[in-house]
């Protein structure tokens, strides 16, 4: 193990795809994980996976949008793991339509979900980083980012998170604590189907198709974000901070 056992991570979004296998990484690391999702039980495969694996995991609901319930999500784990010192902000969801057809609540769900729940939990969790005098936060951008027909909301999100981790690095430098931001390219996961489904396209045709534009012609694993996550939070990334790291098999999105 790399890290201290008595380091906390927290990772939201963790019941399946990048968060799970994030927060998985990070239990062989050597951190007690608390795996936050909408529904605490959905967390619990990743919690019996990583106890499974001899790791400590602790599972909890909350929606990461809401203050109050990110306020005691981040109180129960302290109180029953130990004072967070690494955050992974992943949470997500997408709302995807054209402009003309996007509504309100596609617009505002997005962003409830990506920059206010990245917020949230940051604010909540920095000032036990901070007693520390060491922490490391991590949030999940996206290629789309750059921009993507028909996800003006998700676009718009990811970008943001982008000033908002340099932002971080900024204020929070002094204290110890780097904060950055990974921009994953296409990956394996069960939001990536719900696109395929969504354009009408099959699952095997529609990863072929994207694989073959990719430099290093394969899809990228959630186990590819979780590789770039486990070097950000380790002692080694320490002076590095306010980056944007594309893991997306090559230059270009």
């Amino acid at each position: 193990m790399s890290e201290s056992p008595s380091r906390v991570a927290i990772v939201t979004g963790a019941a399946r795809g990048i968060g799970a296998a994030t927060a998985e990484r990070l239990a062989r690391d050597g951190f007690a994980v608390a795996v936050i999702d909408l529904e605490e039980a959905a967390a619990k495969g990743a919690v019996e996976a990583i106890e499974a694996a001899g790791g400590r995991a602790l599972a909890v609901g909350a929606d990461v949008s809401d203050a109050a319930q990110v306020e005691a999500a981040v109180d129960r784990v302290a109180a029953e793991l130990g004072a967070p010192t690494v955050l992974i902000n992943n949470a997500g969801v997408t709302r995807d339509n054209l402009l003309f057809k996007m509504t309100e609540t596609d617009w505002d769900t997005v962003m409830s979900v990506h920059l206010r729940g990245s917020f949230l939990m940051s604010r909540a969790v920095q000032q036990h980083m901070v007693a520390a005098k060491w922490g490391r936060i991590v949030n999940l951008s996206s290629t789309s980012a750059l921009g993507n027909r028909g996800q003006a909301n998700y676009s718009a999100a990811k970008a943001g998170l982008q000033g908002f981790t340099k932002t971080l690095a900024i204020e929070l430098g002094k204290f110890g604590i780097t904060a950055n931001c990974i921009a994953p390219g296409f990956i394996v996961s069960d939001m990536t189907k719900a696109t395929a489904e969504r354009i009408g396209e099959d699952w095997e045709t529609y990863v072929a198709a994207r694989a073959a534009q990719i430099p290093v012609a394969r899809a990228g694993q959630p186990e590819d974000i979780a590789h770039t996550v486990s070097f950000l939070v380790s002692e080694g990334a320490g002076f590095v901070s306010g980056q944007v790291i594309y893991v997306a098999g090559g230059p270009k999105a």
